[in-house]
């Protein structure tokens, strides 16, 4: 149909034309369903960051100001980032990071409470195909999350080339019916041209919700992931109260910590086949100190778990060459344990000056790390113990700055032949979060 402009005169007479819609040169076009509005926000000039394609209008009824709370599930391949871009969120390092694949194993929830609303992100294992009933667990959190999320976050690495395990991921989402973001990760140190590449071929493949280049390193757009999920989470009250950070133990958080070290020090098969369980956990009380209930201030324990339900499933152990210091040879009370996690781990926090670090309670921390073969526990004790004790060392300075607290740390190195696939060490480790 060709288009004419008419000339002024009465209405009447005016033939009536549905103009035709033009696109800018400087954007690119968004696939969306039949009868929706979209509307098309990407910057590319030199001097803008890149924002974000909306591939669908939300009707203005759905902006009020309400309270909102929901749950957003962040799901991708394995290390992409995922769980770095949790701790940005937060704020707090909740979910260790590592560049080796299938460091999440469980997912992790972590909580951001604001005057708009509570967002509950669920931090998720990789999706892979699993081999191992290890891997099944882990894809058995992923499916649960994507199950109860209010919104999807897809997140992928902007360096990495398309691949079958990208198509495997999308085949999984095809499932679900809750809208689906799109979080290109990395576009601090990517070309914005090449990040319009990956924004072309991806809105061919799956129709997204949002698309959003983001930086989990810097927090470039993290804002607008923020007001964009907003957008689509219920009117709810909170669920979790102020300050709250994460529901995970303080057992598990120790553990992981020290698994990022052992990963951080590790290749080849290792990081697969390694694992950490927190036997015993023991607070030596400081000066002026009082435990809950007690006369007088002395020692308490804080978590002390069944040891020997560990013991009895791993036959072989070797124990790094350390003893525990006399300060802690008292009778402990025990406690409450496993609180949620507070807003406490300061990654830059150092203490200052000896006299200020004697003050300090002291903590008593024994943990087993499971392997599958006697070689792989050769390889974590290294030559003459010296890799256990460098891997005991960086978890200790993480561990104090977490428990504001002085550490002893006991690591033993215990061998149970193919545990990835044993239900019993696979729920000893699960039952610590």
């Amino acid at each position: 149909m060709n288009q004419t402009k008419t000339k002024a005169g009465p209405k009447k007479t005016a033939r009536k034309v549905k103009p035709t819609k033009t696109k800018k040169a400087d954007l690119i076009p968004a696939v969306s369903p039949p009868q929706s509005q979209i509307s098309k926000t990407t910057a590319i000039a030199s001097d803008k960051p890149l924002a974000t394609i909306k591939q669908e209008k939300i009707p203005s009824s759905t902006l009020a100001a309400k309270y909102k709370t929901g749950t957003v599930a962040l799901v991708g391949r394995p290390n992409v980032g995922k769980s770095a871009l949790l701790n940005r969120l937060l704020g707090q390092k909740i979910a260790i990071v590592s560049d080796k694949p299938q460091t999440t194993r469980l997912s992790i929830l972590g909580i951001k409470t604001t005057e708009r609303g509570q967002i509950i992100f669920i931090d998720n294992p990789g999706i892979h195909k699993p081999l191992h009933k290890l891997n099944k667990r882990m894809m058995s959190f992923v499916y649960s999350a994507l199950e109860t999320a209010d919104v999807i976050c897809l997140l992928i690495d902007a360096t990495l080339s398309f691949g079958h395990g990208d198509e495997f991921v999308l085949e999984t989402l095809r499932r679900v019916t809750k809208p689906v973001f799109l979080l290109i990760n990395k576009v601090d140190i990517f070309r914005k041209d090449k990040i319009l590449l990956i924004i072309d071929k991806y809105k061919d493949l799956f129709p997204f919700k949002e698309i959003i280049p983001i930086s989990a390193l810097t927090g470039a757009n993290l804002d607008v992931l923020e007001k964009c999920i907003y957008d689509r989470l219920p009117a709810a009250e909170k669920v979790y109260d102020d300050g709250e950070l994460s529901d995970q133990s303080e057992r598990f958080l120790l553990a992981e910590l020290i698994r990022e070290k052992i990963l951080n020090h590790v290749e080849m098969e290792l990081p697969f086949v390694t694992a950490v369980y927190i036997d015993q956990i023991e607070r030596r009380l400081g000066p002026g100190e009082q435990a809950p209930g007690s006369p007088a201030h002395g020692a308490e324990t804080i978590s002390k778990n069944d040891a020997s339900s560990s013991d009895e499933l791993f036959e072989a152990e070797a124990k790094s060459k350390q003893t525990f210091p006399d300060v802690l040879n008292k009778q402990h009370q025990n406690i409450h344990t496993g609180l949620p996690i507070q807003p406490t781990f300061r990654p830059d926090k150092k203490f200052k000056g000896k006299k200020a670090r004697q003050s300090l309670p002291v903590t008593y921390v024994k943990a087993s790390i499971f392997v599958e073969r006697t070689n792989h526990r050769q390889i974590i004790l290294g030559r003459q113990g010296h890799l256990i004790k460098l891997i005991g060392s960086e978890a200790r300075r993480d561990i104090e700055q977490y428990l504001d607290s002085r550490v002893y740390l006991d690591l033993q190195v215990k061998v149970r032949p193919d545990w990835r696939d044993s239900a019993d060490v696979l729920n000893l480790i699960e039952g610590q979060k």
